[in-house]
């Protein structure tokens, strides 16, 4: 039987098709499609009939051909085209015909040799209606399989492509992508496409280019022992981590424990947790040292220099009276030489 199915209710059909044959014997469908408008739908038999009802009437035929195909073979794909008139049929008796559901009598034009070894080889028509594609089945090692185009107006072959060595058997020419999709018998499933015709699709990723695996380039060097070389040309022997580590440890820089938290109003530039106040935000950025333990008399010639060569507040209005600036000598250290050891400071 042939029959349709709501969708929205899965367990019940809607209608029941029976296919006949001349003596009203029943017949087996190996395939079927709706029109594209949903009025009809058609259904290839066994015994080489089409037959084709009016979506509305489940007992007679709208159309028939009982003489379509060979009898006893598997009509595979029934399909109609784009503009709803003609119907293509790929029969298992190795042809692919064209009909016209107003003269369903006779076919419009056959292709002949076309092996088919598989109950469901397709057949499908481009997107502008005017190209029928299908695919060739080729035995274990006897060459390749291919792919088919044909004109629709007089079934004359166009182009062929050779897929791989299996047979075609599915094949799809979107009508939005305008790209071909097309599934062999041994697994592999290809996508055809048109740089400049097609759309997205396959050309959102051949478009990419393949990422470069970054690997670490490490270079180790071998290490050689040479017991009997000279000092100078002597290398160091390799340390273990734990020694490195222990050694690491008595560094008093490498390990050196991090600071508590200042608690209170803060000194040596770090500044107490406050809060998030704004004079907390100021005495942050401009972090006072309270605790100057520097020496004063250096504090203050620390900026003469600038303050000679570039005068700006007070130089200026006492240039004429200003004395000169005196201050004392830097005392030199005592020169504990000569000293005897008892005498010297102990540093």
């Amino acid at each position: 039987t042939v029959r349709t199915w709501d969708i929205n209710n899965e367990k019940k059909h809607k209608s029941v098709f029976k296919p006949r044959s001349i003596q009203g014997k029943r017949v087996i469908p190996t395939s079927c499609t709706y029109s594209r408008d949903g009025k009809l739908i058609a259904a290839g038999c066994q015994d080489g009939s089409i037959q084709i009802w009016d979506g509305n009437m489940t007992v007679h035929t709208k159309l028939h051909c009982r003489q379509a195909h060979a009898p006893g073979t598997d009509t595979s794909c029934l399909t109609f085209s784009y503009d709803g008139v003609v119907l293509a049929s790929r029969g298992g008796d190795d042809t692919l015909k064209l009909w016209d559901i107003r003269q369903f009598k006779k076919p419009l034009n056959s292709a002949e040799r076309l092996p088919s070894f598989f109950p469901m080889t397709d057949c499908c028509f481009s997107p502008d209606d005017k190209i029928l594609v299908t695919g060739t089945s080729v035995k274990r090692g006897g060459g390749s399989g291919k792919l088919c185009f044909f004109y629709r107006e007089t079934l004359q072959k166009l182009y062929e492509i050779e897929v791989t060595d299996a047979s075609v058997v599915r094949c799809l020419w979107h009508p939005k992508l305008n790209q071909i999709m097309v599934g062999t018998g041994n697994g592999l499933a290809k996508v055809y496409y048109d740089p400049v015709k097609s759309q997205r699709g396959a050309k959102l990723c051949v478009v990419k280019t393949k990422r470069k695996e970054r690997q670490a380039e490490t270079l180790t060097q071998d290490y050689i022992i040479t017991p009997h070389a000279l000092p100078m040309f002597r290398e160091p022997r390799q340390r273990s981590t734990r020694k490195q580590l222990e050694k690491d440890r008595l560094d008093p820089v490498k390990s050196h424990k991090p600071e508590p938290p200042v608690a209170g109003p803060g000194r040596g530039g770090r500044v107490g947790t406050h809060g998030g106040t704004l004079s907390s935000y100021i005495v942050k950025n401009i972090a006072l040292d309270k605790t100057d333990d520097s020496n004063p008399r250096e504090a203050i010639l620390r900026h003469a220099k600038e303050a000679e060569e570039n005068p700006y507040w007070v130089a200026p209005a006492y240039a004429k009276t200003q004395p000169k600036t005196v201050f004392a000598e830097v005392e030199p250290e005592d020169d504990e030489t000569d000293k005897p050891e008892w005498k010297k400071r102990k540093i």
